[in-house]
């Protein structure tokens, strides 16, 4: 499903109004703050309904403007040409796919699937447990829709059994702990199952790169599996009704829920021991870069779908040798949109039907 063009109004101080895309690779080549990341920031905007820049809509307008737009051409596997259009007015976001209005952001999910590699990525090996979990979160949303209803149901229900913690009622717990837990343990259920067919890919990939073994991820979850004796088993329904029971003091005091998947941790192990800890910035940036091949591999083996790669200067910092390996792992792919400075040797990796678009000032040309 490759992108044809996409346009602008208002979106992030770029200049030109429309960019041509009908290319099964595209290059960005400017030097810091000049707009590469802001075309793709538009493209995964196009994707998604939102930005992996900002929470906040009003952020995106260019500076002095309090409105955007952004239009897409695309084309999907019959090839014929769809589009998604984009509108913030008045501090009110509307979304048009082929002239509809989207009254849910989960109806773009399969309409132009995109993995984004950028710098924040290494929050997902250093940053707080919610950005691991996230993680894996995305990764079962792009192929799952029916994970991004329980994930919001379980939120919704965590927030009002947390308000009633608040407001000190425990009596009415009981129904809340209930289907907190029936959400939960499906949750739970799903994202085992991901990480185990994620180790797979991963543990391989970072083998092949640094031939570094058993480097693996890790699921903790905080309803955690039940001993019995022989092996090992994932508790009942009933049972994390009493472990939710048995915590009400300590939620009391904390003023909030402290058990369920909200709280689940996912590591990174090397033969059973924690690996983050003792490995080097470079080998920390190499689990980053390379858990996104893997949620594009992964998403490639369950949809038999190719993604579209948007790859914000995530090779800066490797060497040549580390940077020809981790190309030559992508999955195949509909289009690979890529930023560079001027002097990176982006000459190595282009074919001869790649373009190259020169970014300046929020402008471009080829």
């Amino acid at each position: 499903m490759p992108f044809l063009n996409i346009s602008f109004c208002n979106f992030r101080n770029l200049r030109n109004d429309k960019i041509d895309l009908l290319s099964k690779e595209v290059y960005f080549v400017g030097e810091n703050g000049q707009g590469k990341s802001n075309i793709l920031e538009s493209l995964y905007y196009c994707a998604y309904g939102n930005s992996f820049r900002t929470h906040l809509d009003s952020e995106i307008a260019t500076h002095g403007q309090k409105d955007f737009s952004i239009k897409a051409l695309y084309q999907n596997s019959s090839e014929s040409t769809q589009s998604i259009n984009v509108y913030y007015e008045n501090s009110k976001k509307r979304i048009e796919k082929n002239g509809k209005n989207i009254h849910d952001r989960k109806e773009l999910i399969n309409t132009m699937p995109c993995i984004l590699f950028c710098h924040d990525d290494m929050d997902f090996v250093t940053g707080d447990p919610g950005r691991e979990r996230f993680f894996i979160d995305q990764s079962l949303s792009l192929y799952d829709v029916s994970y991004i209803d329980v994930i919001r149901k379980y939120r919704q229900i965590l927030k009002s059994r947390n308000l009633l913690i608040k407001d000190q009622k425990f009596e009415m717990l009981d129904i809340y702990d209930m289907q907190l837990a029936q959400a939960g343990l499906e949750i739970e259920k799903k994202r085992k199952a991901a990480i185990f067919k994620f180790n797979e890919i991963f543990t391989k990939l970072y083998f092949d790169i640094t031939r570094i073994e058993n480097v693996r991820i890790f699921y903790e979850p905080s309803w955690k599996e039940i001993d019995d004796g022989i092996s090992k088993r994932v508790p009942t329904q009933d049972e994390v009704i009493e472990i939710l029971k048995s915590k009400r003091d300590v939620d009391r005091v904390m003023q909030t829920t402290m058990s369920g998947p909200h709280r689940d941790k996912i590591k990174f192990v090397k033969d059973g021991m924690l690996f983050v800890p003792v490995a080097s910035t470079g080998q920390r940036r190499l689990i980053a870069l390379l858990l996104r091949v893997s949620q594009a591999v992964f998403f490639s083996q369950i949809t038999k779908e190719k993604p579209i790669l948007l790859m914000d200067d995530v090779l800066l910092e490797l060497d040549p040798d580390k940077r020809q390996k981790v190309t030559a792992m992508l999955p195949e792919y509909d289009q690979l949109f890529c930023t560079f400075l001027p002097g990176e040797p982006y000459e190595r990796y282009r074919h001869t039907t790649t373009k190259v678009i020169n970014i300046k000032d929020g402008g471009w040309y080829e």
